[in-house]
């Protein structure tokens, strides 16, 4: 009888075995946060094939699927796939090709990192990105004189942190043909005295003729941009203006499997010919690459006072920033692509620029539905255009209120403040909110967008209790804006966002539970490693 009962307890031992699915990695004592529609805790999870195929506790897993591959979490925390909902990775892949004068604490430091680049690449126009003269103690623009006895005969331009202001030298205004008596409208030359300083705003950027990188520079790019990107448990990058050259290139590069890396593409709308050529042969679609929108600019920055506002500038007279383009030409790009299947996604800081295209928007939609236009930034809004963001989707980036916060009173007035950096007041008007950093305009770490966005301070702890704290977002909000909620803005939510059976297996593991942990230790959280497709890429 005894030995009846051994033979039949191993008959079910093995018939279990055998009933078993196969998976290719499996997932177990977890601290898992699904992110799905009930933000339902997880232990454990199976993946076959790219996707997660079951999820739940980690008996029940074990029990019904084998691997080769097993993970055990050892109860660290996991989340979705982070997405980055507005950066610019291309940007950032080729500003590791150029000099960084990002944290520079002085004109002259910038001086000095420009001085040692140029000693070790010799290189025949100098370009690099990153200055910030709100960080200096001096706070006015720098000027080209230093610069034109450093480099007499060699051509600098360097972009400022934000990309709406360029320090550029003589050689460069030589090269270029610029002089103070050019003419150009959707930003500015700045003269003292005058005389030409060295600094561009806006379009008047695009009149400098720097040199185009060559493909293996721009692929190496590519691939910097990726390795950074998944070091911080990045999955999904929404580049916010690219070209059809790069566009293709990424496609090329996903296609033979070196670029791994998911980006939704949103087409610069500075090139009508490239605004035709989309929308005449329709969304590009693969399981890496979304190409369904197109970027424009409204205005400026806030930091370079391109921001276009309804009132003068506080600490400019008679100063209101400047949109890029005509009202007339916002009309004509938002009517055609409104006539076709593709997405509109507008940087607008100034309250001018923010009325202006919330009213644009809601001209040439005439109320559809689910076309989740965009407002990338919206960062300074009136109080009656909160009410436009009923259908329009809001994309902000938490870290421009907390790098912002020490000078934007100044600029703006406390009045206006109060419809600054108002990311609560426009998640409840909209009831979803993007978020993503801007890189390399901020840094690519998306904690301290958690971190910007829940505790609204800097490293140091300031200002004690917390930035405007009535805008900050719940913790439950901030991951669903980094990943259910990103996706939804990208039309994506039905195959990446939450960890759900059916959805791409893109997932990070953190160092510390970034749910509970004490709000000043935020900024601590780590990927300790990033997945893709069920693949360990970091």
């Amino acid at each position: 009888m005894k030995q009846l009962l051994i033979l039949l307890s191993l008959s079910f031992v093995f018939a279990s075995c055998s009933t078993q699915q196969q998976a290719d990695l499996i997932v177990i004592n977890s601290n898992t946060y699904t992110v799905n529609e009930q933000f339902e805790k997880a232990a454990a999870f199976a993946i076959k094939d790219g996707k997660f195929i079951a999820i739940g506790t980690s008996e029940e897993i074990q029990e019904k699927y084998k691997s080769k591959n097993i993970i055990d979490a050892k109860n660290q925390t996991i989340v979705p796939g982070l997405i980055d909902a507005h950066c610019h990775f291309y940007g950032m892949g080729m500003q590791q090709q150029k000099v960084d004068v990002s944290g520079t604490k002085s004109y002259d430091e910038v001086l000095e990192k420009l001085v040692a680049f140029q000693k070790e690449k010799n290189s025949t126009f100098i370009t690099g990105r990153g200055w910030d003269q709100n960080d200096w103690e001096e706070k006015e623009f720098p000027t080209k004189e230093k610069l034109d006895k450093l480099f007499p005969t060699i051509p600098v331009a360097i972009t400022r942190v934000d990309g709406h202001a360029l320090l550029v030298n003589q050689a460069a205004l030589n090269l270029s043909e610029i002089t103070k008596d050019t003419k150009i409208s959707g930003g500015e030359i700045i003269l003292k005295d005058g005389e030409l300083t060295g600094i561009l705003i806006d379009a008047a950027m695009d009149f400098i003729k720097i040199p185009n990188s060559s493909k293996e520079e721009t692929i190496k790019g590519l691939l910097d941009a990726q390795k950074i990107s998944f070091s911080y448990g990045l999955t999904t990058v929404d580049d916010a203006g690219i070209n059809r050259k790069t566009i293709e290139l990424i496609d090329s590069l996903q296609q033979v499997g070196s670029l791994k890396m998911r980006i939704y593409a949103m087409i610069s709308g500075d090139n009508q010919k490239e605004i035709d050529y989309y929308i005449n042969n329709g969304i590009v679609k693969t399981d890496r690459l979304n190409v369904r929108s197109f970027k424009v600019y409204g205005d400026g920055a806030l930091g370079s006072r391109g921001a276009a506002m309804r009132k003068p500038y506080s600490d400019r007279e008679n100063h209101f920033g400047a949109l890029i383009y005509s009202p007339e030409r916002y009309q004509e790009i938002a009517k055609q692509i409104a006539a076709s299947d593709f997405q509109m996604n507008t940087h607008a800081i100034g309250d001018s620029a923010n009325t202006w295209l919330l009213k644009t928007y809601k001209q040439v939609l005439r109320n559809e539905k689910n076309r989740r236009w965009r407002i990338e930034h919206a960062q300074i809004i009136a109080p009656n255009d909160f009410e436009l963001f009923n259908n329009i989707l809001p994309s902000v980036q938490p870290t421009h209120a907390t790098s912002d916060m020490y000078w934007a009173k100044d600029r703006i007035g406390e009045t206006r403040m109060k419809g600054a950096y108002a990311f609560k007041d426009l998640l409840n008007k909209y009831g979803k909110i993007a978020l993503g950093t801007d890189f390399p305009v901020e840094q690519v770490n998306p904690f301290l967008t958690f971190y910007a966005a829940t505790i609204r301070k800097d490293l140091s702890n300031y200002p004690e209790n917390g930035f405007q704290m009535e805008n900050a977002l719940s913790r439950e909000e901030t991951l669903k804006g980094m990943t259910i909620w990103a996706a939804y803005s990208n039309f994506e939510e039905g195959e990446k966002g939450s960890i759900e059976v059916g959805k791409f297996a893109d997932f990070v593991i953190l160092n510390q539970d970034i749910m509970k942990v004490e709000g000043n230790k935020i900024p601590n959280t780590k990927a300790v490693s990033t997945f893709l497709n069920g693949e360990k890429v970091y």
